[in-house]
């Protein structure tokens, strides 16, 4: 499809900027500007948000806790934000935990696990299965229900849901009901997919934008790990059920879809959707491209299925 056009007009927008490569910019300048592009949606109201610190032995790992209101035993979404494990943080996961606490009647815990390239692998992933396990054992006295929770993220807060999910089933911790993977990123392997080559600069987010992000994450030697590129796993068997998302015009495309497809293959009940003519960061993108509320309302569908009682 062609791209659509609030898309296309956006980044016309951006390639107006004429902004430098983001290896060129410092880590933090880029941070801020997340930030700016990703403001807390105060006019989306929760009933009650509280911030809260999970002690682990490595890191006080901050997370925000939204509740949609006062009943007991509601079901659960931790949601681990996007941003190249580099930038984000619990302001710019602001709007899309408010959209699926309320799309979903559950409790959305964010996390605001350590980023690159001060922290890199597997910091990230001990913070996001730490808090994992934090909810399990505590989410009870806020109101959650122990034994309904999911797993959700976008790019690379869909590749720390996909591993956690995999680190707990391997080791045995906590098992989630379903895991919501939008625009995931799922394997530092290679960069020479269609979706790659197709979508290499002009759509956002560029292949030398992820090849950045990498390079800042982990060590090339280290790309292989399943529990960094989940495509690598051995088997993908046992894994909770996944709605896998993605975009037309986004370089993660094929990659996403390939452990969509995979997870199919190897028994695992997934679906995969792709929604054409957007790019990569539609599900943040409710306030602004009315249409993309179709694709949040699928989201919350799936997770509502899932996490019934």
């Amino acid at each position: 499809m062609p791209l659509h056009p609030a898309y296309f007009q956006k980044l016309q927008e951006l390639k107006a900027l004429d902004s430098p490569p983001l290896r060129e910019v410092p880590v933090e300048i880029i941070r801020t500007m997340f930030q700016t592009l990703h403001p807390v949606r105060t006019e989306i109201a929760i009933e009650h948000i509280e911030d809260a610190t999970i002690s682990t032995p490595a890191y006080e790992i901050p997370i925000r806790i939204y509740r949609p209101s006062n009943k007991p035993k509601l079901p659960v979404v931790v949601m681990y934000h996007g941003g190249g494990w580099v930038i984000g943080d619990l302001t710019t996961v602001d709007g899309q935990s408010r959209e699926v606490c309320l799309g979903t009647g559950a409790i959305v815990v964010t996390v605001d696990y350590r980023l690159a390239p001060e922290h890199r692998f597997p910091a990230a992933v001990d913070d996001c299965f730490a808090a994992l396990q934090w909810v399990e054992e505590n989410i009870e006295s806020y109101g959650g229900d122990p034994g309904r929770i999911a797993l959700a993220g976008d790019s690379a807060g869909g590749n720390l849901a996909a591993v956690v999910a995999l680190k707990s089933r391997d080791e045995r911790g906590p098992q989630a009901r379903c895991q919501l993977l939008v625009y995931p990123v799922i394997d530092g392997t290679r960069f020479d997919t269609s979706s790659y080559l197709e979508n290499a600069e002009g759509f956002g987010l560029s292949v030398d934008d992820m090849k950045w992000f990498w390079e800042e994450y982990v060590d090339q030697g280290n790309r292989d790990n399943p529990y960094a590129s989940p495509l690598m796993a051995e088997t993908l068997e046992g894994l909770p059920p996944a709605l896998v998302m993605t975009a037309e015009y986004d370089v993660l495309r094929d990659e996403g879809e390939a452990y969509g497809e995979r997870l199919k293959l190897e028994g695992v009940a997934s679906e995969v959707v792709r929604y054409d003519g957007y790019t990569h960061g539609f599900f943040s993108d409710t306030g602004t491209i009315p249409d993309t509320r179709k694709a949040m309302k699928d989201a919350c569908d799936f997770l509502k299925r899932h996490l019934r009682d």
